[in-house]
């Protein structure tokens, strides 16, 4: 930026002495900015008249308060010298005059000379713009002699070497007025000296340079832009002063007529073109006619019909947007050319609907007109119904016709029927209109409620909680609003002897079966009812559905232990001789338990004394027997604990105590019916009256048995409506036979020594059947239930006591 150059400085010293309190002085020089270092600014020992020698001593020093140390001083030869680059626009920008002070400081004695040196001025930086570009917007219409103030240049250096004048490219329009403003510089202006045309040039670009007055002088340059502003001087012009156009008649809306085109020379809103239609007289063409005001597009808006206007004279206008807009006109014929352009129009003069879905055949549902506004073959019209529905029109007087049924309606296929009527004339070619009817039926309750099964099965766990939903029933009814609202109510069951209503209770809204008590598996097992499901329609309509119950078993029963051992609390006692072989019988636990399946299938263990090596048991028999024979260190009496355990799920148990007691013979082995001892020499009246009851009871039961067989005998020719007998198993040991569907429990012990039988009726009446006995040699006898429709359970008994035969009975129900 700065030029340094070796010049001969030329030195003026003025010597100011003035006398203080102490001596002190001051020197001024003067020098060019931008010397070479080394340069000498002036003697400081000869201006202030010191002894060359005496320097060093003294030790003489220059000092400043400048950030950097422009000037040194040489101890020799006492020259002050240049020691940094001196800029004077860096040091004083913006100053006329530009100086640095100084010291000279000498010490033995201290003495302070201030030292004032003027740098002086060089031509070193051109002149330079602010702005790197400049634009001027200038209107076309500007006169000649107007003025344009331009930006100024700025020079750093100072006097002869700052800005001095101005010079501009040369051009055809514009001259440059130099103004001078003395100590203030050099302005200058811009004068139009040729009137614009932005037609012919829009934009022009002219160079404003600006001299200093240094020696050699420098220069900077501006580019202008000269922006011409348009004005509107132009009007609008149509390709055509006269357009030409023929349209069919009955031309869609929308459709594309012809495009006008304007043009103006001008630009910006000066030429932006509107498009508009001029009426005259009662004749609006905007009617019939859309021009679209910006790209002068004509479509068609209206109708066109021949017959009532073959042709239209439009006038159209084009205007520019200029502050004083300017416009021009056109003139625009259109023809219309005739076609067969009216379609048949099809109207519905009356509507009867909804239709009930029962009307007759021949119902009237709609009143039809047929119109064409044509003539000849063009306006004659046929019509008809398209597709398949079950309804027809019929012709009553020319184009009038009537909508009617014409096939059977069910609004639950088909509520909603869109029929479509088609209208076609004899034009060539031929134009059809279609008119669609929506013709909705009505309900009426023809439809009664359905159950999705025809028979509902319900599963229930015993002793469940009363008041739960134990099913929900649904009914489905197709048809709509009150017809389809079904209400739930429950009618008669089975047994009969159960109140449905005892039991359980039905939401009529809902269908939400509810319990009102909690069943027991022991006590009913499965029941019937029906439930009846009735709509809100008028009359109601209802049907049916049988609904099954079935209780599931829970394992809420214990077994339970026969006579005669009772359960644990009680000590029972058996007798086997000491010459007792391995498996000898000593005695047959017997259970039963109330629950059913594997909840009733009973097991037995030995759960006392552990590990017992003499004795063991029959896990599904109950059968007690020994291991081995005695021995000598045997016990003479073995308290045996019977555990009896179900298979349910938590499985539930019961036990029983035995004292086993080993004798020395058969003859001392005791019964089990025996509970107190007696002696053998004396027989009693208490055994004497058992004897006889027993003998009573046996004969009693033959006697009923042959009176079955004989019975049976006679009637063999009923028999012949049952199946093949059929013999089942049951977890507790018994076994079922039956010809027909329901079962009967014969139900036997595995002791072959004794045969005694109980009989007793069960609390559920099946059918009539056959019964089978099983007698412990494996041989069946056959006999016929009673008519009492009573189940028969057959047993053999060890204890024949009345109260052995109770809990018999108890136990089995």
């Amino acid at each position: 930026m700065l030029v340094r150059r070796q010049e001969n400085v030329w030195i003026h010293c003025v010597l100011f002495l003035c006398l203080f309190d102490s001596v002190a002085s001051q020197l001024s020089y003067s020098i060019s900015e931008e010397v070479n270092k080394g340069t000498v600014v002036g003697n400081i020992a000869k201006d202030l008249n010191l002894n060359v020698q005496e320097l060093e001593p003294r030790d003489l020093r220059i000092v400043s308060s400048y950030s950097k140390k422009y000037f040194d001083v040489n101890l020799r030869t006492g020259n002050l010298f240049v020691d940094e680059r001196i800029d004077r626009e860096e040091l004083c920008p913006n100053v006329a005059k530009c100086s640095l002070k100084i010291q000279a400081v000498l010490n033995n004695p201290m003495t302070a000379h201030r030292i004032e040196v003027n740098v002086l001025d060089i031509n070193d930086n051109s002149p330079v713009f602010i702005e790197k570009a400049y634009s001027l917007n200038i209107s076309e219409s500007s006169l000649t002699g107007e003025r344009y103030l331009l930006p100024i240049a700025v020079d750093a250096d100072t006097g002869s070497n700052s800005v001095k004048t101005y010079k501009l490219s040369q051009n055809e329009h514009f001259s440059l007025d130099v103004q001078s403003g003395g100590e203030h510089g050099v302005s200058a202006e811009l004068v139009l000296q040729k009137a614009l045309d932005r037609e012919k040039q829009s934009v022009i670009t002219l160079l404003l340079t600006a001299v200093d007055g240094g020696k050699p002088a420098r220069s900077g340059t501006l580019q202008i832009r000269v922006n011409v502003i348009d004005v509107n001087d132009n009007i609008p012009t149509f390709s055509k002063s006269l357009y030409k156009v023929s349209v069919r008649e009955n031309t869609a809306q929308g459709s594309v007529v012809i495009k006008l085109n304007a043009t103006d020379l001008d630009e910006g809103m000066n030429s932006k073109i509107l498009y508009s239609l001029i009426k005259r007289g009662n004749i609006d063409p905007s009617n019939i006619f859309d021009l679209n005001s910006e790209t002068g597009e004509i479509t068609v808006k209206g109708n066109l019909d021949y017959e009532e206007t073959p042709a239209y004279e439009v006038r159209v206008q084009a205007m520019d947007q200029g502050t004083v807009p300017r416009s021009a006109h056109a003139k625009l014929l259109i023809e219309v050319t005739d076609v067969n352009d009216n379609a048949p129009e099809i109207s519905v003069t009356s509507l009867m609907t909804p239709v009930k879905e029962d009307a007759e055949l021949g119902t009237i549902v709609a009143l039809v007109t047929v119109s064409d506004k044509d003539g000849g073959n063009n306006g004659v019209t046929n019509c008809k119904v398209m597709g398949s529905v079950p309804f027809k029109l019929k012709s009553n007087y020319k184009n009038d016709y009537s909508l009617i049924v014409d096939g059977p309606l069910d609004r639950e296929n088909t509520s909603v029927y869109n029929v479509t009527i088609t209208a076609t004339d004899e034009g060539s070619p031929p134009l059809s209109s279609i008119r669609v009817i929506t013709v909705h039926v009505s309900d009426v309750n023809d439809n009664a409620p359905r159950f999705m099964e025809p028979v509902i099965n319900i599963y229930v766990k015993e002793n469940s909680p009363t008041g739960s939903v134990i099913y929900t029933i649904n009914a489905f009814d197709p048809d709509l609003d009150s017809n389809a609202k079904v209400t739930y109510t429950l009618l008669d069951s089975f047994p009969r002897n159960i109140p449905i209503s005892s039991i359980l209770n039905i939401n009529s809204e809902t269908g939400d079966i509810i319990s009102l008590q909690s069943f027991n598996f022991e006590d009913i097992k499965t029941f019937q009812f029906k439930v009846q499901a009735t709509d809100s329609g008028v009359p109601p309509l209802s049907s049916n559905v049988t609904v099954n119950v079935f209780i599931l078993d829970e394992n809420d029963n214990n077994p339970a232990i026969l006579a005669p051992y009772s359960e644990h609390g009680s000590v029972n006692s058996e007798s086997i001789p000491y010459s007792a072989e391995a498996g000898y019988f000593v005695g047959k636990i017997r259970a039963v338990d109330a629950d059913s399946g594997y909840n009733a299938l009973l097991s037995y263990h030995l759960s006392e004394p552990k590990g017992n090596n003499l004795f063991r048991i029959g896990t599904s028999s109950g059968e007690i027997r020994t291991k081995r024979r005695m021995s000598d260190n045997d016990l003479k009496t073995h308290p045996l604990v019977v555990l009896v355990s179900d298979n349910g799920e938590p499985s539930l148990s019961a036990t029983v105590s035995i004292d086993v007691v080993v004798v020395e013979s058969t003859a001392d082995i005791q019964t089990q019916f025996r509970h107190v001892p007696v002696k053998e020499e004396s027989f009693s009246d208490l055994n004497l009256y058992l004897l006889i009851a027993i003998v009573s009871v046996s004969v009693i039961f033959l006697l009923s048995l042959i009176s079955l067989i004989a019975v049976k005998c006679h009637r063999t020719d009923s028999f012949s409506r049952y199946s093949a007998p059929m013999i089942t198993t049951h977890p507790d040991g018994s076994w079922s036979y039956s010809k027909a569907t329901q079962q009967y429990d014969v139900c036997f012990s595995s002791d072959t020594m004794k045969s005694d039988m109980v009989v007793f009726p069960a609390q559920f009446p099946p059918v009539d059947g056959e019964l089978i006995s099983i007698n412990g040699g494996d041989t069946f006898t056959r006999t016929q239930t009673l008519p009492s429709k009573e189940k028969v359970c057959v047993k053999k008994l060890k204890d024949k006591s009345p109260s052995s035969i109770a809990a018999l009975k108890d136990a089995y129900r």
